[in-house]
């Protein structure tokens, strides 16, 4: 007969079962109690005298069945993401691009457009709707808000001091951006007035930000963003202030390594599965990066905290390195500008977008770099892309776009990003 303790450990394990299972085993049970098998319960102990009543049955033979171990880590869902093919089960693309850097003569243009369109007020939608299939062909888009923005009927100002109109925030919602980057040489060109205006202006519009801040509290936040594969957080800095200081340290992040690499610590402890970092630094116009520029990306990547690092600032194109295993994009150029008759680079930019895949292991990285060139063409003032399948046609003419196109990839392959792997986005459905 087995003893009670034995018989006890079956239970439960028989009960694992299901359906059927569990029920044979519990009429078993039954059956055995009845016959005897299981005949002393409680104490053990018996009135003096009294002779033991437990009958010696042979048990039937008991087969417990067993139930399959549970694996340790369930099967991931596919999830290709709207990036290229992907080899992995689960990838995600990011796309990033410049400064938003909006003068008198876009948003000129701005109310041009809602007029035309039968809208009171300003609507910066078209000069960016270029970028909506590019959009269209990533996970997640993110857009860099250089400078702080006015009221929505002004005053607006310029360079030097920037006070731009809001309704630059709707239109870069509109066509797929779903966070910005704040922290720029100009965040405090209009104080902490003109810094909270434009947080509040991002949030009316939907779109998400990190960079600068309306409280302490809001500081020590990290900017996660979820796409359907992936958490990704943004880490995001600049080298300066043009000479100003915030009324609190605390409004804009400021580039130093160890306070980023703090934040992405942060950022993979709250569940980040990839981290962006992006820097605001640069000699303006620019062809190759300067030294803070390097070393300050560098040691992000050595950190090990970082998936990909990417720059804007000095309103040119920069090179594309792939350092250890992890790209770098240092300078995007500029998203929107007004043209500059002196500094060609100024109107050019670059689109890129990024994919990232998931391996065996849980290891996100990046898996493929994408880059479009772009330029800003007038009459009327738009984002247009100059790729080898641009699907809007010419921008500035069939001779400058080609001018274009080689000058921004001479400038983003000079430190070996082809042969590493980066190459022209093409896109798979063309509007």
């Amino acid at each position: 007969m087995a003893p009670m303790g034995e018989l006890a450990r079956m239970v439960p394990k028989i009960h694992r079962g299901r359906g059927a299972t569990a029920f044979a085993a519990a009429v078993l049970l039954f059956s055995l109690t009845s016959c005897g098998v299981i005949a002393e319960q409680g104490t053990g102990q018996r009135p003096a005298g009294a002779a033991r009543t437990t009958t010696a049955v042979a048990p039937p033979s008991l087969t417990v069945p067993e139930v399959p171990a549970p694996s340790a880590e369930p099967t991931p869902e596919p999830t290709p993401g709207k990036g290229p093919a992907c080899a992995a089960v689960r990838c995600t693309s990011v796309l990033v691009t410049g400064d938003m850097l909006v003068h008198a003569q876009l948003w000129d243009q701005a109310r041009a457009d809602a007029a035309a369109l039968g809208k009171p007020g300003l609507d910066f939608s078209p000069l960016l709707e270029g970028q909506r299939a590019y959009i269209g062909e990533s996970d997640l888009a993110i857009c860099h808000q250089e400078t702080p923005v006015a009221d929505p009927d002004g005053p607006f100002s310029a360079y030097p001091s920037f006070n731009v109109p809001p309704q630059i925030a709707a239109a870069a919602k509109d066509v797929g951006y779903e966070a910005c980057t704040t922290a720029s040489n100009h965040t405090i060109d209009q104080g902490t007035g003109g810094l909270v205006r434009t947080l509040d202006a991002l949030d009316a519009a939907g779109l998400k930000h990190t960079g600068s801040y309306r409280t302490e509290a809001e500081s020590q936040g990290i900017l996660l963003l979820q796409t359907e594969a992936a958490n990704i957080a943004v880490i995001e800095a600049t080298y300066g202030l043009n000479g100003q200081y915030p009324e609190y340290a605390w409004q804009v992040d400021m580039l130093d390594v160890g306070d980023m690499v703090a934040k992405a610590k942060k950022a993979r402890a709250l569940g980040a599965d990839i981290v962006l970092g992006a820097m605001h630094a640069g000699d303006e116009y620019a062809g190759v990066p300067n030294a803070q520029q390097q070393d300050t990306a560098h040691a992000l990547v050595d950190s090990g905290e970082f998936s990909m690092i990417y720059g804007h600032h000095t309103h040119s194109v920069l090179p594309v390195e792939n350092y250890k295993g992890t790209w770098i994009v240092y300078g995007l150029g500029n998203g929107v500008t007004e043209l500059s008759p002196w500094y060609q680079v100024n109107n050019e930019g670059l689109l890129v977008r990024a994919q990232f895949s998931q391996d065996p292991a849980g290891k996100w990285s990046a898996s493929d770099l994408a880059w479009v060139p772009s330029v800003i063409v007038r009459d009327p003032y738009r984002w247009c892309s100059v790729a080898a399948d641009a699907p809007q046609g010419p921008c500035a003419g069939a001779e400058a776009d080609a001018a274009t196109r080689l000058r921004t990839r001479t400038v983003v392959e000079s430190m070996g990003a082809a042969a590493a792997g980066a190459r022209e986005l093409i896109l798979s459905n063309k509007p």
